[in-house]
């Protein structure tokens, strides 16, 4: 069965691309998911249209996430936690952090697309990438420092 994408699907195709699918997974995921359409000879004229409308969209969406991308890369995001004597800290930083931070500065990105590949879990300077469109990944600076303690010599 041949479908045309109506989005992008993962390890199938990118939205407006004419693909040959099983007959199983078109009619019964593709199609009522609204992921595709069949590729009839009518639809197959109006892929022209959609794909310039695909292409005005994504070079939207480009620009826009280069925009966030700019503002993102200027932000320096700062984390106060408890750390041990070498510098190891009792918790982690997390890419849920990462995002609740983000949040607060007033920018709303989904923990999702920061690619942080395991907790940070001691203290000192690091770039997070957070992937913003499929074009556009931006490095995030993120500073954990130890909480300030004051306890009182004895």
């Amino acid at each position: 069965m041949e479908v045309i994408l109506k989005q992008d699907v993962p390890k199938l195709g990118h939205r407006g691309d004419v693909v040959k699918v099983a007959e199983g997974y078109g009619r019964n995921y593709l199609l009522p998911h609204h992921l595709a359409i069949e590729a009839t000879a009518a639809n197959l004229k109006n892929i022209e249209q959609m794909r310039a409308a695909a292409a005005r969209k994504s070079a939207q969406e480009v620009s826009s996430a280069r925009e966030l991308a700019r503002q993102l890369e200027a932000l320096s995001l700062v984390f106060l936690r408890r750390a041990g004597e070498h510098g190891a800290l009792f918790g982690s930083v997390t890419s849920m952090d990462v995002a609740a931070a983000l949040e607060r500065h007033g920018f709303n990105l989904d923990r999702r697309r920061i690619h942080l590949p395991e907790p940070i879990k001691s203290l000192g300077k690091f770039e997070v990438p957070a992937q913003l469109h499929a074009d556009v990944t931006v490095k995030l600076q993120v500073e954990v420092q130890p909480e300030s303690t004051e306890e009182g010599a004895a």
